[in-house]
């Protein structure tokens, strides 16, 4: 596999809460391929369920429409 770029750099260490979300099968899959191809990048095992969190917090850091709104 050619070095991909991808938009999730390295993952922070933080503390955590729990939340229990359902995903559609494909989405699933495709957090799945995410993690194992970010896993080879960065040479840290890492899986779906601890990648969501920084996806999603990266989508709300720049979703302009949200961001506008303030905290």
């Amino acid at each position: 596999m050619a070095t991909t770029k991808l938009r999730l750099g390295p993952l922070p260490k933080q503390d955590m809460v729990k939340m229990m979300v359902s995903l559609p099968a494909a989405l699933r899959a495709d957090l799945e391929r995410y993690a194992a191809m970010h896993s080879q990048l960065y040479g840290e095992q890492v899986d779906a369920a601890a990648l969501a969190p920084h996806m999603l917090a990266w989508f709300l850091k720049n979703d302009r429409g949200f961001r506008r709104q303030g905290r």
